[in-house]
């Protein structure tokens, strides 16, 4: 997996026969700088780019976000709401998991070497390029289990 800058993700579209648009490099910028843990869907970041005085159009945002995602720059997530969620795809040492609860959408994050490793194992094997490896845990949380089930 590769970290991504402007310059790289450009290279990359050329020699896919795409362009670096200003949008696509603003999709890029803001997931770099968004806060550790956050998760953003297309309507987050349409409202977040048009505070920032970025008007994106929503369709032009999910056309990018689905790029982004097969070309291994995003993760796309699908969490507990149904709603798919992206994160920049960080390469290993920051590469992470999910575990999600399936009533509030808590959401925790946590690192497993064996799971990346077992996913790159069968790439390699296959002959595949790993652009990504996630495991998403569905769960109730402590606190709704206690609500489904009063002591």
């Amino acid at each position: 997996m590769v970290s991504y800058t402007p310059a790289a993700m450009k290279a990359e579209l050329h020699e896919r026969g795409w362009r670096m648009t200003p949008q696509r490099e603003t999709i890029l910028n803001t997931f770099q700088n968004v806060a550790k843990g956050e998760h953003l869907s297309a309507e987050e970041l349409c409202e977040l780019l048009k505070e920032e005085g970025e008007p994106i159009s929503l369709s032009t945002i999910y056309r990018n976000l689905k790029l982004m995602s097969r070309m291994g720059i995003l993760r796309e997530l699908e969490l507990a709401e149904g709603q798919k969620r992206y994160e920049i795809n960080q390469p290993s040492p920051h590469h992470h998991h999910h575990l999600i609860c399936v009533r509030c959408n808590k959401t925790i994050e946590f690192k497993n070497d064996s799971v990346l490793k077992a996913g790159a194992k069968m790439a390699d094997k296959s002959g595949y390029h790993l652009l990504d490896c996630q495991l998403l845990i569905h769960a109730v949380c402590p606190a709704c289990q206690r609500s489904i089930m009063p002591v």
